[in-house]
């Protein structure tokens, strides 16, 4: 197995770890030199020691010499990091490990590889994980997709470890899909939680979400069962109802009002603004992405917000 991380967030540390229980692997972070000094990554991951089959580099170069390349980047920046290192990941498998759609372009990780680096194998690595959980061992079950049945079959094998079961499709744009929808709907969840308005009402959000992203998956002909699957339906479930999760935790804040961190990376606030675009050129009702994309933008409160979803014409289900 020739496998490196490229981005040492907290959630491509957590993979980098999992991975080197298998064998040695690369982390390619910007403050390498504090990592391997500590031999953890105190600022993103602390307490979370690395293997000694971890090793870290600022060469992305260096990282670059294995065959297969786990993304760990921010999904807005996923373009630019391709661009810049074109030549070095020329004809390598890639693998997305971010969750959203490109706010510029209206599309997933897969196809920003696909578009920027075609001589490369393009994949995406997603489902219900949370770094910390990853990264102490604690067992999950993840969605890899690939459009080339041969290389996910691969990738299955080599990145599966003793706590990450990976499960095999070539559906890329439900697997993109659900992963990047999915936290739209935890920001509603964690706005309806902060402003009081009960479990009930958060149970409600994440049905009739998860509605909504099955709209836009058919209207992309991705596979309905995708979204059933731990890309869409397993990762909609632990984000819309764990603190652990950073949109969640935005929407929370919208709810009460308070301050959020502008220097925490929640790719659902990109994604909200992208997709609401996407449906209102397509004609497609997404009430709750519309939604969510007013709080972002201050065009509508919470009370706001809820008004507009509970008095929208009666229909069937």
């Amino acid at each position: 197995m020739s496998v490196s991380v490229l981005g040492a967030g907290a959630f491509g540390t957590a993979l980098a770890i999992s991975l080197a229980g298998k064998g040695p692997v690369t982390l390619w972070a910007r403050d390498a030199r504090d990592m391997a000094a500590r031999r953890e990554n105190a600022k993103r991951l602390p307490g979370c020691p690395f293997p000694e089959t971890l090793s870290v580099t600022e060469s992305l170069a260096q990282a670059a010499e294995a065959e297969t390349l786990l993304l760990a980047v921010p999904m807005q920046k996923l373009r630019s990091v391709l661009k810049e290192h074109r030549a070095a990941l020329h004809g390598k498998h890639l693998v997305a490990c971010c969750k959203g759609i490109e706010l510029s372009s209206g599309v997933g990780p897969v196809s920003v590889i696909e578009k920027t680096i075609p001589e490369a194998t393009a994949a995406i690595l997603t489902g219900p994980s949370f770094a910390a959980d990853i990264a102490r061992g604690l067992p999950t079950a993840l969605t890899l997709a690939c459009a080339d049945p041969a290389a996910g079959e691969q990738l299955q094998a080599e990145l599966t470890t003793a706590n990450l079961r990976l499960y095999r499709t070539t559906d890329t744009t439900g697997a993109e899909l659900g992963g990047a929808l999915k936290n739209v709907v935890a920001i509603a969840s964690g706005a309806a939680i902060g402003a009081g308005l009960g479990e009930s009402a958060r149970a409600a959000l994440m049905t009739r979400g998860y509605a909504e992203m099955q709209r836009l998956a058919a209207h992309l002909q991705a596979e309905p069962t995708t979204l059933a699957g731990l890309s869409g339906f397993g990762d909609l479930t632990l984000t819309c109802t764990s603190e652990q999760s950073r949109n969640y935790r935005l929407g929370q804040s919208l709810g009460q009002g308070t301050p959020f961190d502008p220097s925490t990376t929640v790719e659902g606030a990109a994604t909200a603004r992208a997709v609401d675009a996407l449906a209102r050129e397509a004609a497609l009702d997404m009430p709750i992405t519309r939604a969510v994309a007013g709080l972002l933008d201050n065009q509508l409160d919470v009370a706001g917000a809820m008004k507009s979803l509970l008095t929208r014409p009666l229909k069937e289900e």
